[in-house]
């Protein structure tokens, strides 16, 4: 788990509930029925309306990824890496089969059975390359599902709080409303600005933070199975894959 994203939305909610409660106001003073149809559901149907199926699918699927990232060892990896370069130096690249059967990770287990198949390290190189680039930029299409929300909700809080402006307007002749109807019409724009800056804009950082991970690892794999398919020295191997550790 990512412990540091749970205290930040915790934070974000405290926030925003104990600065209006040091103001003298109660946690009511936050609800808006009107504000949230128009900033929550608004942003929801932009978002729509932006972004394919697939992707808004995807997004809310890696949605998870800010609370508890995939599990990723780099160390151990390497030393994987350097197991099979050993086997495939001892005893041939047809070594690595029963390795390809048994990896979990597709993108690992292809490229073993690309070295398994005796394909050309350029061969394995671009094709893995593509695969990867691939993967990143649909995962950080997902991520931008996020900054979009981000972007989209201040304005409607804006459009919240003029629309609550008007109906102030429209009871100028009764100044025991006017108090009460500017407040309700600035919890759009709090719903707004708060729900971007406080959450949407820094989910879809951490998101693309993680993103950034997961293609330094697979640098690493393509790395790491192109020296093997090269028949570099284990050694070597190891402490050229090092350097992703930093």
């Amino acid at each position: 788990m990512d412990l540091l994203s749970i205290i930040g939305v915790v934070l974000g909610f405290g926030a925003i509930v104990g600065g209006i409660m040091l103001h003298g106001n109660g946690p009511g003073a936050l609800w808006g029925p009107a504000a949230f149809v128009i900033v929550f559901v608004g942003t929801t149907a932009a978002i729509l309306v932006q972004t394919p199926m697939a992707t808004f699918k995807h997004g809310l699927k890696i949605l998870r990824w800010v609370f508890k990232p995939p599990a990723q060892d780099p160390a151990a990896l390497i030393a994987r890496i350097v197991e099979w370069s050993n086997a495939a130096r001892k005893q041939g690249l047809l070594a690595l089969e029963s390795s390809a059967e048994a990896e979990a990770d597709p993108f690992v287990r292809k490229g073993l059975q690309m070295l398994v198949d005796g394909a050309e390290p350029d061969m394995i190189r671009n094709t893995l390359d593509v695969e990867m680039g691939n993967r990143e930029h649909f995962d950080l299409a997902g991520a931008k599902v996020f900054e979009g929300m981000g972007i989209y909700a201040p304005t409607l809080g804006i459009i919240g709080a003029v629309m609550g402006l008007m109906e102030v307007m429209a009871n100028l002749a009764d100044p025991s409303k006017l108090g009460s109807g500017i407040a309700a019409a600035f919890v759009a724009t709090i719903y707004g600005i708060a729900t971007a800056n406080l959450f949407m804009l820094p989910i879809a950082s951490k998101l693309k933070s993680v993103i950034a991970d997961q293609s330094r690892v697979r640098e690493l794999i393509v790395e790491g199975l192109v020296s093997i398919s090269q028949g570099d020295n284990p050694r070597n191997i190891e402490a050229k894959l090092q350097g992703y550790l930093h």
